[in-house]
This record gives structure tokens, sequence and C-alpha cells, in this order.
């Protein structure tokens, strides 16, 4: 464990950009302070080479999701290039947006029309502006996280904890207008009860209803019924965030596998394997209402993500992706399970297979998450207690269980000892969003 280039420009980083990263994320102090590697040089399938060319298999986030194919897919970045070579940009727009806008519409036979962004947040924003032009409402119930827009962090302006059961805690409103406050509101998934209640005060100004198909659990029938059934007795738009779920467990939004019918669905991450795109599929009395509200960004126009996306799907569809990752996923999580019984240091897992992760049922809990980034480190691993399955990972899952096991019975021995925070080289990890000091 070395500080190297990688660390060392991190520590230069922190003066220049606020809050380090682009990405809370990808920001060090959310895996190991001091020592995690902030900067890559090369990535190809799960390896990642740092700046002082340290080799590592990333069993961590995957690009946070974005590449179920594995880094630099051959395939993709080949159509990709092409595009280069022909202009990513120009006065006039590039074809591929008709494409990729039918076969889009093509799997998801409930939808009409495509807009597009660049990113899954910038996606978001689109689908609530567009929901509010239809509706002429503002006021929006949602569940899970949808990104960093005013209109989702403006729950917190009533309540700085309102976002906490929705995977950040900690996401402060600082910025977002006051006048915004009392126009989001939270609701827990599978709480149909909750839901309806929530509802009920505020049924007739809702604008949308937004939320994702799964997250950590499956839904039940009748949360998705009665949302469904409430959103059309009320014209009030139903979002479906496809941007984590979408094409990891099928090809298309994950909302197809449960017969569930939104109004809007977003995509973003694994659709496109690492190149920028977003995008908002709909049904055209709703999606038309875009035409009426000013919505329009130069790159949203650019070549590269398209051409992507369009290759990524097809890639996909060649070699039933969705089948494999779900495969990856759940023999990783049957694993961590096996290691945790027979090394007698407990956990807690959730999450669908494509994306688990696990929690110490131990009172030092981040501690623990720290040692074990810590020591997967030392043994050439981008690990943490969350796992994001891809397509590249296969070769490779015994060396990282095998390694997995070692180190949680490091865990172990620190527990038994009372040396866990003795064990660490620096600071415990992060669990949220926090300001740098």
């Amino acid at each position: 464990m070395q500080i190297g280039k990688s660390q060392k420009l991190y520590t230069k980083a922190k003066k220049i950009i606020p809050g380090g990263t682009q990405l809370l994320s990808k920001r060090p102090e959310m895996f190991l302070p001091d020592y995690w590697p902030a900067y890559f040089s090369k990535a190809k399938g799960c390896e990642v080479w740092d700046l002082d060319n340290k080799h590592y298999y990333d069993f961590a986030y995957m690009g946070v999701g974005a590449n179920l194919l594995g880094y630099a897919n051959d395939i993709i970045d080949q159509k990709v290039i092409e595009s280069i070579h022909n202009g990513t940009n120009s006065t006039l727009n590039c074809p591929e947006e008709i494409d990729l806008a039918e076969k889009l519409i093509s799997l998801h036979p409930w939808s009409d029309m495509v807009r597009y962004t660049k990113t899954g947040g910038e996606a978001m924003s689109v689908a609530v502006r567009i929901a509010r032009a239809h509706t002429h409402k503002e006021k929006i119930l949602f569940c899970g996280y949808h990104g960093w827009h005013d209109w989702y962090i403006a729950s917190n302006l009533s309540s700085d904890s309102s976002l906490n059961g929705h995977l950040l805690p900690g996401l402060s409103p600082a910025g977002v207008p006051q006048s915004l406050e009392g126009t989001s509101f939270p609701f827990t998934y599978n709480d149909t009860e909750g839901f309806k209640t929530l509802f009920e005060s505020h049924k007739g100004e809702l604008a949308c209803i937004v939320m994702e198909p799964v997250r950590n659990h499956e839904p039940s029938t009748e949360f998705l019924t009665t949302i469904r059934t409430l959103c059309t007795a009320y014209n009030i738009v139903l979002i479906v965030d496809e941007i984590t779920a979408g094409f990891r467990m099928n090809i298309g939004g994950a909302h197809l596998r449960y017969d569930f019918e939104p109004d809007i669905a977003t995509f973003g991450k694994a659709f496109s394997n690492g190149y920028p795109m977003g995008a908002i599929i709909g049904k055209r009395k709703i999606m038309e209402a875009a035409q009426g509200s000013f919505i329009s960004s130069l790159f949203w126009t650019e070549r590269t993500g398209l051409t992507a996306a369009l290759a990524t799907i097809k890639e996909m569809e060649s070699q039933n992706t969705p089948d494999t990752i779900m495969k990856v996923g759940t023999r990783v999580k049957n694993a961590w399970l096996e290691i945790s019984e027979s090394t007698v240091v407990p956990i807690t897992i959730t999450g669908l297979p494509s994306v688990i992760s696990m929690s110490f049922d131990h009172e030092k809990k981040l501690e623990l998450k720290t040692l074990l980034t810590q020591e997967m480190l030392k043994r050439g691993f981008l690990a943490t207690t969350a796992f994001y399955a891809c397509s590249a990972h296969e070769p490779y899952i015994d060396h990282y269980l095998d390694n997995l096991k070692a180190v949680f019975q490091t865990l172990k021995i620190a527990i038994d000892n009372n040396t866990i925070e003795a064990s660490l080289l620096g600071e415990v990890c992060h669990a949220g969003f926090k300001r740098l000091t």
C-alpha cells in the first residue's frame, strides 16, 4: 500500500475541483481515504490500471453500472470510432437518432416517441418537465434515487432527511430554491398503504409519480397495480426510471418483466456501455407536450452516444447479456453468503443479482467495509460491499472469491481481537454525502 501518482493527483484535485470528483460515487473517500487509486490510465474488460500502471480487477462498480459488456468493448468501440471518422456533430442531424428511436419503441410497444439526453439525471429532469407540461400541475411523488436536479433534491427542503431512505443520506438542498418546498414527496417502495395515504393528500395537484420498477427487492403485484390504477384514474403521468435497472435483467426496461406499463420511461448507464447517453421514451399524447416546453441542448444531438447505444443493444441481444449478468450476480451473491457463514462474519445482502450489496451485521460496519476494501486492494482488486455484475467478470470470479474469503478471515480475526480500527491504514470511509474539508 503506497501513495502513488493517482493518490497524489487526487490531493491536487481537491484544491481545484469542488468535491474532488464530478461523481460522488467515484470519490475516493467513499472507498478507502488516502489510499484508493482515484485515477485510471487504462481499462479493458473488468481490468483497470492506475497512473502507476498497477493492475486491478474491478469487482466493485464497473463504471458505476455503465459497462455491462466490460470496459473498452471492441465491437462497441469500433462502431464509435467509425462514427468519429464520419464526424460527430454538424449543422445537420445524424440519422442514428431515428434508428435508435425505432429500436427503443420496438422493444417497448407501449411507447410512441423518444427524446435524448447525455446523462440519466438529465433524462429524469426532461421526463418531469414533460409531465408537468402535459398535466399543467407541479407536485411529484417519488421513491428511489433519481439524480441531483432541483425537482428531486427539493424534497429535502422541508426535511433534510427526506431522501435518507432513497440511497444516499445527507443530500443537502443548498442552492435549491426555497420556493420549491412542498413540490416533491417520497414514498417507500412496496409500501402500498403508505403510498395510498400520501396519494390522498396530494392527488388533485400531482403531475407525476416517479419510481424505479425494481431496486433492492422484487415488487409486489398489489403495489404496482395500485400505482398504475390511480395514475390512470386521476390522469397523472407515471414515470419509470430505468437508469439503473434497464437492460440488466432483460433486453429493455425491467418494467417489461412485471407487465407494468408506464407513460414515460427513462434510460441511461448500461444501454450505451460507458458512452454518454440518455433516453426518454413515452406515449404520444404525453411526449408531444415537449413541443410546448423549451427542452433543447446541442450535445443531445452528438453522434457517438447514439451509435454506442445502437451497437450495445445489438450486442446484448446477440449475446443474451442480461442472462449472463444475472448468472454472474447470482453466483457472487451465493458465494458471499457461503463465505459469511464459513468465516462467521455475519452480513445482510440486498439487491437483485445484477446489482447487489452487503452490509456487515456489526456496530462497526463502516470500519469493516473500509478494512475489506483495504485488504482487497492489497490483493489487486477494486472491491467493496457493492458489486455491479458485467459479462467480463466470468473468467475471474473464482480468483475474486478466493481472495474475498481470505479477507473475510482477516476481518474475523480483527473482530475477535477488537483490532478493527488498528488494522486500518487510514481513515474510515464515508457513508453518504459530506463536504470535503
